[in-house]
C-alpha cells in the first residue's frame, strides 16, 4: 500500500519523522514523496496538522489516517483513535480497516476539523503554551481558567444560514465540526457526520458565573446551559473587531472584521477503529 505521510515533528510528543517513516515502512507501507499516488494520506501531529491531511486526502479521494501525537489530541478522543503510537500506526498502515465519511468545516477557506473559536478560546491557549509541556492537557484548563479572570467580552454579531443568531458581547464564540477542543472541552451536540456546523456564543454576563461555563464545557453541556444560544446551519458569518484573534484547531489566526464560516458535507473518509 503506498501513502503520503505529513509528520509534524513541532508537535506536542515531538515525533520523530524518520522512526515514524521507519515503523510504517516495516508494516510494509510504501511511502511516496508525491500525494498523486498515494492511496491514503497518514497525520502524524497534533490538531492543528490534522485539517490540510483531511483537505488533502478529500481533494485526492483517499482516506485519512491520524497518528495523534499532539499536546490534546481532541480530534482523536473525538472519533476514538487509538492514544498508543503503535496502535494508531497499525491502524494507519491497515489496508482493511474501516472508514467514516465526516464533514470538513473552513472559516474563511481555511480547514478545520474540530471548532474555530474567538474570545476566551484563543486567550485561553495562549496562556496555555508556557504550561504544555509540563502539564499536558491540563494545560488547557489552566489556560482557561487565566483568560477567565483577565479577558473582556468581544462585540459579536452572527447569522446562520442568513438567518440573525446573536447581537451583542459575548465571552466566547464558537463554531463547530467535531466540538472537541482544549484538551478535554467538548460540545456534544456537533456532529461532523451531519453536514453542519453549530454556533455556540456564551453571551456576556458576570465574571462570576466563568467558572459553570467552564464545568458545562468540561462536560460536553454547553450548549443546555438557558443563556448560551446555539444554532445550526451550513453557512456561519461572524462579525468581530478587525484581527480579531481565533484559535482554529489550537492555532491562533486573526481574522474580521466578517469571518466566513462553511462546511463541506462527507468530505474525506476517516480510517476507524473496528
Amino acid at each position: 500500500m503506498r501513502a503520503f505521510l505529513i509528520c509534524n515533528p513541532a508537535a506536542g510528543s515531538a515525533p520523530d519523522v524518520q522512526g515514524m517513516t521507519d515503523r510504517l515502512r516495516a508494516f510494509g507501507v510504501e511511502l511516496t514523496e508525491d500525494a498523486a499516488p498515494a492511496e491514503r494520506v497518514i497525520v502524524v501531529g497534533g490538531d492543528g496538522t490534522i485539517a490540510p491531511g483531511a483537505e488533502l486526502a478529500a481533494r485526492r479521494g483517499v482516506p485519512l489516517a491520524v497518528v495523534p501525537a499532539g499536546t490534546a489530541n481532541d480530534f482523536a478522543r473525538a472519533h476514538g483513535l487509538p492514544e498508543d503510537i503503535d496502535e494508531a500506526i497499525a491502524l494507519a498502515a491497515d489496508p482493511g480497516a474501516p472508514t467514516r465519511r465526516l464533514e470538513l468545516a473552513e472559516m474563511d477557506g481555511r480547514p478545520f476539523v474540530n471548532v474555530a473559536g474567538a474570545g476566551l478560546a484563543p486567550a485561553a491557549a495562549e496562556r496555555a503554551k508556557p504550561f504544555k509541556r509540563a502539564l499536558g492537557p491540563t494545560a488547557y484548563a489552566a489556560g482557561a481558567v487565566m483568560a477567565g479572570a483577565s479577558e473582556d467580552p468581544i462585540a459579536v454579531t452572527a447569522t446562520v444560514d442568513g438567518q440573525p443568531a446573536f447581537a451583542g458581547h459575548a465571552w466566547q464564540v464558537t463554531v463547530a465540526s467535531t466540538g472537541a477542543f482544549g484538551g478535554g472541552a467538548e460540545i456534544d451536540d456537533a456532529d461532523p457526520a451531519d453536514g453542519r456546523l453549530d454556533l455556540v456564543v456564551v453571551p456576556e454576563s458576570s465574571r462570576a458565573a466563568l467558572p459553570k461555563v467552564a464545568l458545562a464545557m468540561r462536560r460536553g453541556t454547553l450548549t443546555r446551559l438557558e443563556e448560551v444560544v446555539h444554532r445550526r446551519g451550513t453557512e456561519v458569518l461572524v462579525h468581530v473587531p478587525g484581527q480579531t484573534p481565533f484559535n482554529v484547531d489550537g492555532e491562533i489566526v486573526e481574522a474580521g472584521p466578517t469571518v466566513r464560516f462553511t462546511v463541506r458535507p462527507g468530505a474525506f473518509a476517516l480510517l476507524v477503529p473496528t
